[in-house]
């Protein structure tokens, strides 16, 4: 939040907590600042300032402050005197930017401090005889899509359409941008988790990279983001589906599913996927260029038979004007039954401005108190993907689960094979393309950790604050709904156990209460790992899987094991 005070007039610029904002007088305006955005789930649009700015300097008629909440009358005297002496070196003329430390650091605010901040400030311009006015408002969201559907569904090729602004030529040409392996490209089919971002200006408008932008620009130039979770459709990469919904925590899924082959595949699946995972899915029908008008009605219909089911229960809701598409979104975010369907055309463009209506308007689930309270909390990050980059060294990526992490912090990761957490540093944070100072509760970035040995990392760790004191378990108990087994589940049985990052094969230890279970029963189940020990919080949810078995549940209990062992705090692989 930047303020702007002067002897005889002046602009505030206040946006909502962790927003950007300039600052400038009416025959002058200054440059507004730009500078990365992060993420601030809330019913309202929220935007992040630039990560960092300049350190503070003792000289000229910039002040930066954490907040001004409250100060006592000693405190707000010499806040007074502080301000008159910013006043003279500006020649009447001094700028507050609040929410920031002094070295730069840009930490946010809460709505509650910003407004204090605001008060205290104007009592501050009152007692040296200055006034301060409120200019503009800039706010920013950014919203996580998972995109599901069967393999050739159009998945990738509606995501490239999206997201670099030009049709396809109808032979995929606009998804080759989106592939990340040579194979990929060869065959046309994701295998991988890839990531693609679509940027809403101000005025609803998409930002995209057919003007040539980077990510970088598109993140400066947007006030609202969409991150797009593109994940394999064919059934031998489901391990991979499964870990994106698992461990990325979309905010929404986007079910792909071609008009010409209706609901096939891995369609099914996917489908349950999102609805066991509790993700809120709405469906887009593609590929409808290639048929003929009753044949996609006839795949609507398909659908909204099996949203209506009764293990569906859901209500379909048929997407075909710009009011449609504003009622769906609004719907859609108020109730977990309301399923929006569209049809459209990565060729063509039928239709497709009505899903980029539906993204601009579509509202965050969470509120900024549930973020709050995250944030509150010690830092924990998901290790999901390892990289070695030249120059860099090692480099993590996934999201931070709570907490907040800076460039700098020193945190312990693991547990590794044997149930040790490792010391390391984290050397800079990257976030949407870009360097970021700050990290917060839910937001996804990659960590640089400089000469830190790779092959002592694996995915499904953490990296958490020391403080933490983080165990280890190796066994585990869970209350599960078995939703298929071909004969009976009982003890013994080994299952691909699936827990926000944690992937790894477990075996049942028994049944509370039961000598065996059924598909649609439920039971409290004691699952032991079998490679080596993890990280879990109770409240997890977890979802598991073996051939055709399938099971969900979430975690109620960490059993002690005489097998785990004591973090080992002073093991230090970065003496950075």
């Amino acid at each position: 939040m930047d303020v702007q005070i002067a002897k005889h007039c002046s602009i505030i610029s206040a946006p909502k907590p962790q927003n950007e904002a300039g600052c400038g007088t009416p025959k002058a305006p200054k440059k507004k600042r730009r500078g990365k955005r992060g993420k601030k789930r809330k019913g309202k649009k929220t935007n992040d300032p630039p990560p960092f700015l300049p350190p503070e300097a003792e000289e000229g008629n910039i002040e930066y402050k954490l907040k001004l909440v409250n100060p006592t009358q000693y405190r707000f005297e010499h806040l007074a005197t502080q301000l008159k002496w910013r006043l003279q070196e500006g020649r009447g003329e001094a700028v507050y930017q609040i929410g920031v430390e002094d070295n730069g650091l840009l930490v946010g605010l809460t709505e509650d401090d910003m407004k204090a901040s605001l008060k205290t400030l104007r009592r501050m311009a009152e007692k040296v005889g200055a006034d301060i006015t409120l200019l503009r408002e800039r706010e920013f969201l950014d919203l996580r899509v998972a995109v599901l559907g069967n393999v050739d569904s159009g998945k990738s090729t509606l995501l490239g359409v999206l997201t670099q602004g030009e049709l396809d030529n109808g032979r995929g040409r606009a998804r080759l941008n989106l592939f990340r392996h040579l194979h990929e490209i060869q065959t046309g089919r994701t295998s991988s988790i890839s990531f693609e971002i679509l940027g809403f200006n101000s005025k609803g408008e998409v930002v995209n990279y057919s003007d040539s932008r980077t990510a970088e620009e598109i993140c400066e130039s947007s006030s609202k983001m969409i991150t797009f979770i593109d994940l394999a459709g064919h059934y031998k990469y489901l391990k991979t589906t499964i870990f994106g919904l698992t461990s990325y925590c979309p905010d929404f899924a986007m079910l792909v599913v071609g008009a010409n082959t209706g609901i096939a595949g891995t369609t099914r699946e996917h489908l349950g996927l999102a609805m066991a995972l509790k993700v809120p899915i709405f469906i887009v029908v593609s590929k409808v260029d290639l048929c003929s008008k009753s044949t996609v009605e006839k795949t609507v219909r398909q659908l909204e038979r099996v949203l209506k089911q009764p293990g569906c229960n859901k209500v379909p809701m048929l997407v075909a004007n710009p009011d449609d598409a504003v009622t769906a979104a609004q719907q859609f975010a108020q109730s977990a039954s309301v399923t929006p369907i569209f049809t459209l055309s990565s060729v063509s463009g039928e239709n497709l401005d009505l899903l980029k209506v539906f993204f601009n308007i579509l509202p965050p689930l969470s509120n900024s108190k549930e973020q709050e309270e995250l944030m509150q909390q010690l830092t924990e990050f998901q290790v999901d993907e390892i990289y070695s980059v030249p120059d860099v060294g090692t480099v993590v990526g996934g999201t931070l689960y709570s907490g907040v992490c800076r460039e700098g912090d020193r945190l312990v990761v693991g547990p590794t094979d044997d149930g040790r957490f490792l010391r390391l540093k984290v050397c800079s944070i990257h976030r949407n393309r870009s360097g970021c100072r700050v990290l917060r509760a839910g937001q996804a970035a990659t960590l640089a950790l400089g000469n830190f040995d790779r092959t002592l990392l694996r995915k499904g760790m953490v990296m958490v604050s020391p403080k933490m004191n983080p165990t280890i378990c190796w066994q585990f108990e869970a209350a599960i709904v078995l939703l298929f087994h071909a004969k009976t589940f009982r003890r013994g049985f080994q299952v691909t156990v699936h827990i926000g990052n944690v992937r790894q094969t477990a075996t049942v230890e028994c049944l509370l209460g039961k000598e065996e279970l059924r598909t649609g029963e439920r039971a409290v189940v004691s699952f032991r790992f079998l490679k080596h020990p993890e990280y879990l919080r109770v409240g997890a949810k977890l979802l598991f899987r073996e051939g055709v078995t399938k099971g969900i549940g979430h975690v109620t209990h960490l059993l002690p094991s005489t097998q785990n062992h004591v973090p080992d705090q002073n093991h230090n692989q970065n003496h950075s």
